[in-house]
C-alpha cells in the first residue's frame, strides 16, 4: 500500500521525537511491503522564522494533498514569554486545524505495568487504567469572539457551540465505545454554563440511538478530581475544547510522564497525528526527548490506515523497551537511554531483528553518560 504522508517536525523537540518515528515507518514499509513518501513543511516558531507566517499556504496545500499528518511539536519561550506577540506559533496549529476541518482529537490513555511506579499515584490505583478522551476541537472558548478594551482593562472570550458540533464528535465517541467496554462519560460545567447545558441535552438525545452504551455525565470539577482518585471507573470520555486540553494533560500523570501518550486529530478530512507534550526546548538538541508519544501516534496513524497488524506491531515494540527499562531521561533521570537509541530499538523490533541477551548488553554501551 502507497501513502503519502506530510510531515512538520515543528519546534523544539519535535524534529527529533518525529524523526525516530519516520524511522519506525519506514522499517514498517519494508517489514510489511509498504511505500510510505513524505513532504515536509513549516509550521510553528520554524515556520515565523523563515516566512514570518506560523502556517504558510504551502504547508496547508501539502497536508490537504496528502493521506495523513505527522507533526513534532509547537511553541517557542521567545512568544510563551512576550504577552504583547501578534504572531504566535500556536497561531499555525489552530489554523490547520480549521483548515483541515479536524473536528475531533482523540487520546488514549493506558498504563504501563512496568512504570506503575513512577506514576504519582499508587499502582492500585493505575493497574488496568485504560480510557480514551474525546476533545472536541475547533468550537468553544479557544475560537471564540476575543475583546480587549482601549484602556486594556476588561477582556472577553466567548464560548459558542451548536448542534452540529456536538451531534459529530458524540457519534465518534459512542461508536468508540460500542467496541470497547461500553461505557461513556460526557464532562461538562451544566451547572453553570449554557453551553455545558447544550452538549448534555444534544447527549441525552443521542445516547437513544446508542442504547448498549452506559451513559453518565459529570461536572469537569468532580472529573478532575475522578481522574486521579478512580482513572479505572472510564472508558470514553466526551467533552468540549478547554476541558479537553486541561484534562486530557492532567490525565497524562498516569502513565507516568507526558512524553508516552499519542493523540489523533480527526474530521472531514486529513487526519492529522501528533504526542500531547509540548516543544520541551530546554531538551531540544540535547537527544534526550522521549520519542515513544511520537512513535505511538504514528501507530494511530497506521490504524488509520487500515494497517491494524502494523500498528499492533509498533506497539508491542514500544512495550518491549518500556519492559526492558531501555527509557529516556524524562522516565530514568540516572539510567536513561537517548533519543536515537530507542528510536533504533523499536525499528530493531519492528524489522523482526527481535533483540536477544547479547544484543542487550551492546545496547547498553549506547546508555547515556549524561548526567
Amino acid at each position: 500500500m502507497k501513502k503519502n504522508i506530510a510531515v512538520i517536525f515543528g519546534d523544539g523537540i519535535g524534529p527529533e521525537v518525529t524523526q525516530q518515528s519516520i524511522n519506525v515507518l519506514n522499517a514498517v514499509a519494508k517489514t510489511f511491503s509498504h511505500e510510505f513518501e513524505y513532504t515536509y513543511s513549516l509550521m510553528g516558531a520554524d515556520a515565523i522564522d523563515k516566512t514570518g507566517d506560523p502556517l504558510p499556504d504551502a504547508t496547508i496545500e501539502a497536508c490537504l494533498n496528502s493521506d495523513a499528518v505527522l507533526f513534532g511539536a509547537i511553541g517557542d519561550p521567545r512568544y510563551d514569554n512576550d504577552p504583547a506577540a501578534r504572531v504566535r506559533p500556536e497561531q499555525g496549529l489552530l489554523r490547520l486545524r480549521k483548515a483541515l476541518q479536524l473536528f475531533a482529537n482523540i487520546r488514549p490513555v493506558a498504563a504501563y505495568s512496568s512504570l506503575q511506579h513512577l506514576s504519582p499515584l499508587k499502582a492500585k490505583q493505575t493497574e488496568g487504567v485504560d480510557f480514551v478522551i474525546f476533545r472536541e476541537l475547533t468550537g468553544g472558548i479557544y475560537f471564540g469572539k476575543k475583546e480587549l478594551s482601549e484602556d486594556k482593562t476588561q477582556a472577553s472570550d466567548d464560548c459558542v457551540y451548536n448542534r452540529s458540533e456536538i451531534e459529530r464528535i458524540a457519534h465518534l465517541a459512542f461508536k468508540l465505545a460500542q467496541q470497547r467496554r461500553k461505557q461513556l462519560t460526557l464532562v461538562d460545567k451544566a451547572n453553570v454554563l449554557e453551553t455545558s447545558r447544550l452538549w448534555r441535552q444534544v447527549v441525552r438525545e443521542m445516547a437513544a440511538q446508542y442504547a448498549e452504551v452506559e451513559t453518565s455525565y459529570m461536572f469537569v470539577d468532580n472529573a478532575a478530581m475522578q481522574i486521579i482518585i478512580n482513572p479505572r471507573q472510564f472508558d470514553v470520555i466526551l467533552t468540549e475544547n478547554m476541558f479537553g486540553d486541561i484534562i486530557s494533560d492532567e490525565a497524562s500523570v498516569i502513565t507516568g510522564s507526558l512524553g508516552l501518550l499519542p493523540s489523533a486529530s480527526i474530521g472531514n478530512g486529513t487526519a492529522l497525528f501528533e504526542p500531547i507534550h509540548g516543544s520541551y526546548p530546554q531538551a531540544a538538541g540535547k537527544d534526550i526527548a522521549n520519542p515513544v508519544g511520537s512513535i505511538l501516534s504514528a501507530a494511530m496513524m497506521l490504524d488509520h490506515f487500515g494497517m491494524t497488524a502494523e500498528a499492533g506491531l509498533v506497539r508491542e515494540a514500544v512495550e518491549w523497551t518500556l519492559k526492558h527499562n531501555f527509557v529516556t531521561k524524562d522516565i530514568d533521570p540516572v539510567n536513561f537511554y537517548l533519543t536515537t537509541t530507542i528510536g533504533e530499538l523499536i525499528v530493531e523490533y519492528v524489522s523482526n531483528k527481535v533483540p536477544g541477551e547479547d544484543h542487550e548488553t551492546n545496547v547498553e554501551l549506547r546508555k547515556s553518560t549524561i548526567i
